[in-house]
């Protein structure tokens, strides 16, 4: 049975629902434990109180032992409501400081800053990293070190190494998700990125991440969240990538409901239509982050295909999970290790 779930890439989904389903037990046994516990305790403190009673029978007169544990029976049932309410507090006031939490996080770039990009920037799509280190916010070592590296226009880039070795650190430093250190800069088309605004910078971008995210509504939404495709263009995407006979199948077709996170497509269909959003927008640097790292080889070998074809006017920075992804088909690696450029050269340089 495993086997033929790794097959079909349902191993994932089952793992999710696994975890769905223990969260789920434990949210139901919870309540009932804790019942059953104060139930033990407050009967034990009612037979205290009873036998306490019995024993002082001739210095009590019935009615206050009588007035006494009613009183008894009413405390407990109080406990019980105190304890609930405590709970309740403590849950209502994660939301509290988690709103206290965000107060306390430095404020982003601007969106949108003076220094704004030719309406077709980046049209040569050049960059270069000068001097570049990248410190997380926290941390005091530097996980990028003086990267000093020149891509020219239209190339295709694969970036290699070792787990931690800033790969995704290195794309991340490209959306300015993480502020790079002052002392260096990245270079678009001869602007920097820092002077440049957010909004700016990331709408200019495309970006197939590793683990595609879909968001709930349909389908057209979902390749043109915008609005700013007419269908026939969306067709021609998905024809390309391989999708159109299947949502031509679908009832709705664009308008197919697609549920939180795309979980009635595959991972290789989210990650299909994360590439047709990549080629309906069009843009000059196309960055993926081991895009082909959780997807059979024939999807692989279909987004490099893609690549290739709809991106060759464009610069591609890809970060590679398969050395055969590429070694043929791009024009020069870089390797990373402990943050610091290692080899930098044409794939046959470095065999």
């Amino acid at each position: 049975y495993i086997p033929c779930c790794r097959r079909h890439w349902t191993v994932y989904p089952l793992f999710e629902l696994l975890l769905l389903s223990i969260g789920s037990n434990k949210c139901l046994l919870t309540p009932r434990t804790k019942t059953f516990r104060l139930d033990t305790v407050g009967s034990a403190f009612l037979a205290i109180s009873a036998f306490a009673c019995v024993a002082s029978r001739s210095t009590q007169s019935p009615g206050l032992v009588g007035f006494s544990l009613s009183y008894v029976i009413q405390f407990l049932s109080q406990l019980q409501w105190a304890v609930r309410q405590t709970v309740e507090v403590e849950i209502t006031f994660i939301s509290v400081e988690r709103m206290l939490s965000y107060t306390k996080l430095a404020p982003e770039a601007p969106c949108i800053t003076s220094l704004r990009p030719p309406q077709l920037w980046p049209d040569h799509a050049e960059v270069q990293f000068i001097n570049m280190s990248l410190t997380y916010p926290g941390t005091s070592d530097p996980v990028l070190k003086n990267i000093n590296i020149n891509i020219k226009p239209h190339e295709k880039i694969g970036i290699v190494g070792r787990t931690g070795a800033g790969k995704s650190s290195l794309l991340t430093s490209l959306f300015r998700l993480i502020e790079s250190e002052p002392a260096g800069s990245i270079r678009i088309d001869g602007i920097s990125t820092s002077e440049l605004g957010t909004h700016d910078l990331r709408s200019r971008l495309s970006i197939i991440p590793q683990e595609p995210f879909l968001f709930k509504g349909n389908l057209r939404f979902n390749l043109d969240p915008f609005n700013e495709y007419d269908d026939l263009a969306i067709w021609r995407v998905l024809e390309a990538t391989e999708l159109k006979r299947k949502i031509e199948r679908m009832p709705g077709g664009l308008e197919t409901a697609v549920t939180e996170n795309g979980k009635n497509f595959s991972v290789g269909e989210r990650q299909l239509i994360s590439l047709c959003r990549a080629i309906l927008r069009n843009a000059r640097l196309v960055v993926m982050d081991e895009a082909t790292a959780n997807i059979d080889l024939a999807s692989d070998r279909l987004i490099q295909r893609s690549i290739h074809t709809y991106f060759r006017n464009a610069t591609v920075l890809t970060i590679a999970h398969r050395l055969n992804t590429v070694i043929g088909d791009y024009d020069r690696i870089l390797v990373l290790e402990a943050g610091e450029v290692v080899e930098f050269g044409e794939p046959h340089e470095l065999l």
